[in-house]
């Protein structure tokens, strides 16, 4: 197999969010060159070779033995598929695997038991921590943890993205262990009564290494259409003595709030303006990191971008077996730690809400200009960026 000498040959299984892994791999040519498609066979799947001008596979023994890495992007047990058992073939060849999430535990330990056996590298991509935003919030999480200790985290997700969501904690808390979850009682009767709409989160109170955290989750999923419907994927606030570091979204901003701290005269008044309050002077919010420009700029360059930052690591594991043990007892322990929340969340509530309506941001930027004076604008020189 390849180490850094040469492109590694990569077949990619799953034409679905597989296509995400396809760019990923065509953008780097100086280390990856794809060599194949692994899928069921149908019209799109055959188009799909066709323009990338390579085979088509519709089965895991046709991938050729000179292939160096398998993408397997095709649901595992997990969700009712079987990617885990496509991984485990390609595994005990001595191909390389970096599978999509979401993966049990059980799978998940049976996969790095073949990745020994075929001595391949093997790893579980959850994507998001691999998203610019997502690092940047990271980056700065560590130099907090650096200068004192976390506070709390507080954070919210959709079901279907809590799986990254717990690998997003562990990163940010510095570790997973020790975790725990324990979910809250539903709205009572009283407050279902007065409530427009059902309540589409789910509150949990937890811990996660060892840093307190308040987790809310929309346990909700549109049957025929998963992929969509979420009122939102990633939010997290991590909280220090210093302040709290916001991700407002996956796809950023990344957004730091310094703690308001003010000191006392001696009638026991807040002091402030002048000496000793030089403090105040820093901005109340400071954007870190911008947001993605689109939902196109996210699906053509934010996430083959995540994926390339995976497959990286890949590579290096593939030259250097002593990354592997590392790299797969966490992927086991971000498996059993969503185990456990899912064991606390429950099945999801099933909903079959229509296509939601788009309201243009220039209505709303319109609207915030007109509520709010010229005079009542922050000043320039306190708008960080």
């Amino acid at each position: 197999m390849s180490g850094h000498g040469r492109p590694l040959r990569v077949v990619v299984a799953g034409t679905a969010f597989g296509r995400v892994y396809l760019d990923a791999v065509r953008s780097d040519p100086e280390a990856f060159t794809l060599t194949g498609i692994l899928a069921k066979g149908g019209d799109y799947s055959r188009q799909l070779a066709g323009k990338a001008e390579v085979p088509l596979y519709t089965d895991a023994a046709q991938v050729p033995d000179d292939t160096d890495a398998v993408c397997v992007v095709v649901r595992s047990g997990a969700t009712g598929g079987p990617g885990s058992d496509i991984a485990r073939a390609v595994l005990r060849r001595g191909m390389h695997v970096l599978q999509e999430h979401p993966v049990h535990a059980g799978e998940l330990t049976d996969n790095l038991r073949a990745a020994r056996d075929g001595d391949a590298a093997y790893a579980v991509g959850t994507l998001y921590p691999d998203l610019a935003p997502v690092r940047a919030f990271l980056a700065a999480a560590a130099v907090l943890r650096s200068r004192g200790p976390v506070r709390f985290i507080d954070a919210a997700c959709n079901s279907q993205v809590a799986y990254p969501l717990l690998d997003l904690l562990g990163r940010a808390a510095g570790t997973l262990r020790p975790w725990a979850f324990r979910a809250q009682p539903a709205p009572d009767g009283e407050l279902a009564g007065l409530a427009g709409t059902a309540q589409p989160f789910r509150t949990l109170h937890a811990v996660v290494g060892g840093t307190p955290v308040t987790l809310r989750v929309q346990n909700e999923v549109h049957p025929d259409d998963p992929d969509n419907h979420s009122h939102l994927l990633h939010r997290i606030a991590l909280g220090t003595d210093a302040g709290v570091l916001t991700l407002a979204d996956t796809h950023g901003p990344v957004l730091w709030n310094p703690r308001l701290h003010s000191p006392r005269d001696t009638t026991g008044r807040l002091v402030m303006a002048g000496p000793g309050t030089e403090r105040l002077a820093t901005p109340s919010t400071v954007e870190l990191y911008q947001a993605a420009a689109s939902y196109h700029h996210v699906f053509a360059h934010l996430w083959p971008q995540a994926v390339l930052a995976a497959l990286y690591r890949l590579r290096d594991a593939a030259a250097d077996s002593a990354l592997r043990p590392s790299a797969g007892q966490w992927a086991l322990s971000v498996s059993r730690c969503w185990a456990d929340l899912s064991a606390q969340l429950g099945l999801p509530e099933l909903i079959g809400p229509p296509e939601p309506p788009v309201v243009p941001w220039t209505d709303l930027r319109a609207a915030v200009a007109a509520s709010v004076p010229s005079s009542a604008t922050a000043p320039s020189e306190a708008k960080a960026s």
